[in-house]
This record gives C-alpha cells, sequence and structure tokens, in this order.
C-alpha cells in the first residue's frame, strides 16, 4: 500500500478539477472536504471519487458555475437550492448558514435540494461540533440500493445519518452511519480492488447472499438491524427528500449510471447550541462523564476495549494526518488514469 500526502491529494484534486473548468476558489474547497472523508477511514467517499466526479462534470450532470441560494427562509429555518452544484459546494453553504442561524436561534434546521454527492456526513456534523454545537446531518443516497423490508424493488438509498456531540478535549462523540449494513461505497471500492464482500451485506432478488461485488447490480443492500434500518431509511428520506422537495423514492436518480441527469440531491443540517438547555461547560462534563463510564467498563472475554463512537475516526486522523491517504495499487491507476484524461501530471508513489 502507498500513501499520499494529505496536502498532495488536495493538490491533486484540485487540479483535476480545475482543469474540467472549475473555479479554482471551488476546487480547493471541494478538494479540501473530499480528502476530510479519507482523513476519518470513509475511502468509499473521498479521493476514489474523483473519476466519478469528472464524469459527471463532463457529462454535463452538474452546474459548474452554480447559483447556490436560499430559496425559502423563516426564522431558524431555511430551504438552499443548490442549482445543482458539486455536492461539496451546496454542503459548505448550508454549514456555514446554519452556524449563522443557531448563534441567532440557538436551534436550527437547514433543508437543501438540487445537490449532488458530498461525501462523508461526518465532515459537515464535525464542523459543527467543533464549533461547541450539537451536529446532525441526513441524507438521501445518491442512488436506490435498497428494497424494502420484504420486498425486491429498490426504493430506497442508503440514506446516511451523523450526529456529533462536542467533547471538551476527547474526541467529539460522533456516529456516521449508513441505513444499510454496508455504504455502496464499501462495495465499489472491494469491487475496484477484486475483493469479496461479506454475505450480509447484499441479497440477490430470491434473498440468497452476494458476496461478489461485481453483481451488485442484481441485488440490494441489507437494512441496518433489519425492518428497523429500513423504517429509519423511510424517514430519513422523508426529512432530507420530500420535506425539501428532493428526488426520493423512484424519483432518485442513480448518479453511478447516469453522469448526465440532475440528481436533485436532498439534504438536511440541524444544528443546536447546548447553552440553550443550560451550562454548556457542564453539559460537556457530563458527556465526557459518559465516555469515561463506557470506557471503562467490564468487558466480554476476548474484548480489549469499549469503543465510543467517534474514538476510532480521531485515531485514524491523526494517523493519517502522519503517514498520508492509504492509496491501492487499484486506485492509483484510477487516478493516473484521470490525470492524463486532464493533462496534469500522474502521481508517483
Amino acid at each position: 500500500m502507498k500513501y499520499l500526502s494529505i496536502t498532495d491529494a488536495e493538490a491533486f484534486i484540485s487540479k483535476a478539477l480545475q482543469s474540467q473548468q472549475v473555479p479554482a476558489a471551488d476546487a480547493d474547497i471541494i478538494a479540501n472536504l473530499m480528502v476530510q472523508s479519507d482523513l476519518v477511514g470513509a475511502d468509499g467517499h473521498g479521493i476514489f471519487r474523483l473519476p466519478a466526479y469528472l464524469k459527471r462534470i463532463r457529462a454535463g450532470g452538474v452546474n459548474l458555475n452554480p447559483n447556490i441560494r436560499i430559496e425559502r427562509e423563516q426564522g431558524a429555518t431555511a430551504l438552499i437550492n443548490g442549482d445543482n452544484a458539486l455536492g461539496h459546494l451546496v454542503m459548505n453553504r448550508a454549514v456555514d448558514l446554519a452556524i449563522e442561524k443557531v448563534e441567532k436561534h440557538s436551534v436550527c434546521w437547514i433543508g437543501s435540494h438540487y445537490g449532488n454527492h458530498s461525501g462523508a456526513a461526518s465532515v459537515y456534523v464535525r464542523k459543527l461540533a467543533e464549533q461547541g454545537y450539537i451536529g446532525i446531518y441526513m441524507a438521501v443516497g445518491n442512488a436506490n440500493h435498497m428494497a424494502p423490508w420484504g420486498g425486491i424493488d429498490l426504493l430506497l438509498s442508503t440514506n446516511p445519518i451523523a450526529i456529533a456531540v462536542p467533547a471538551g478535549e476527547g474526541p467529539m462523540v460522533l456516529l456516521d452511519i449508513a441505513t444499510t449494513v454496508a455504504a455502496y461505497g464499501k462495495v465499489k471500492v472491494a469491487a475496484q480492488k477484486g475483493e469479496s464482500i461479506p454475505d450480509d451485506w447484499m441479497i440477490d432478488r430470491q434473498g440468497k447472499p452476494i458476496t461478489d461485488p461485481q453483481r451488485a447490480a442484481e441485488g440490494s443492500l441489507l437494512p441496518i438491524g433489519a425492518y428497523k434500518g429500513y423504517g429509519l431509511a423511510v424517514m430519513i428520506g422523508l426529512l432530507a427528500g420530500a420535506l425539501n422537495n428532493a428526488a426520493v423514492g423512484k424519483g432518485t436518480i442513480d448518479f453511478n449510471v447516469h453522469h448526465d441527469l440532475v440528481t436533485n440531491t436532498g439534504q438536511t443540517i440541524i444544528a443546536v447550541d447546548p447553552s440553550a438547555f443550560g451550562n454548556k461547560e457542564e453539559f460537556v462534563s457530563r458527556v465526557i462523564a459518559l465516555v469515561e463510564d463506557l470506557k471503562n467498563s467490564a468487558t466480554l472475554p476476548g474484548v480489549k476495549e469499549i469503543r465510543v463512537p467517534g474514538e476510532g475516526a480521531a485515531k485514524m486522523m491523526a494517523e493519517r494526518r502522519r503517514l498520508g491517504i492509504p492509496v491501492s495499487p487499484e486506485l492509483l491507476e484510477a487516478l493516473n488514469a484521470c490525470a492524463n484524461e486532464c493533462g496534469i501530471a500522474t502521481l508517483n508513489l
């Protein structure tokens, strides 16, 4: 495994995007946010996605000069029209607006439509928690890969949810999950590497396990917690899709296949100021106390330690800031193919 430094990764992504007429300032923002996904180990959402983004740009599937704007606004709520911009730009604007509104109202709900894929959900709630706020994110995924519980029609996406809670000097408590057992990006990474996938990730139309990721188009991802994950996916679809007048259900466009179509991706950011409910420092102390109780609790035989949501991501981030982003031979080949197509220098790792 080769490693690509954070600086080099951001520079490579930005140059590739700029070669396709993405404005330099936008390309730099996108590159930074894409690498944030890699930093926390969300390898299916970071630089891995660059080839797909470039395909959409070349196919005319995204607007490179968008007017990202507030379409509706009422008190602590707002709806952002992303004007079919690259998704990272839409969510970056949504988080900025959330910070503005939570400072004024103590709580806010920002919805968006006409966005695109924007990487790992944790990237955006992390920005809120770093400012001392609680952050919640929900989105309708960019392709339907899950059938309703007991069905075979693909009507739901992985519909992720992320929640971040500040924890003082320690790692923030951060949950970032798909409503499926595995995010589809992990299936794509396995396919690129020629690896198999666990037998509890996907089933075919007869309900039998799929372990070959090359057969992913034949099956459905399984929800977390059986029917409970299915129900959660439905509710997120309603809150991030239907509420925002964004694509959901049969209206969802598979951006892996239709590079030229507008996806109308729906996303939601919620921010909460803990000081609205009491002393913020005391709240953080209670968060830290719970974390310590969990970490110090007795373990089952063979279990070395209890992990708390966000702890693994914090360790991964520290490690990757030091070593760089791991790049498999297959990913390196794909990135250098992009470099050749874009007329920029290839990566020499």
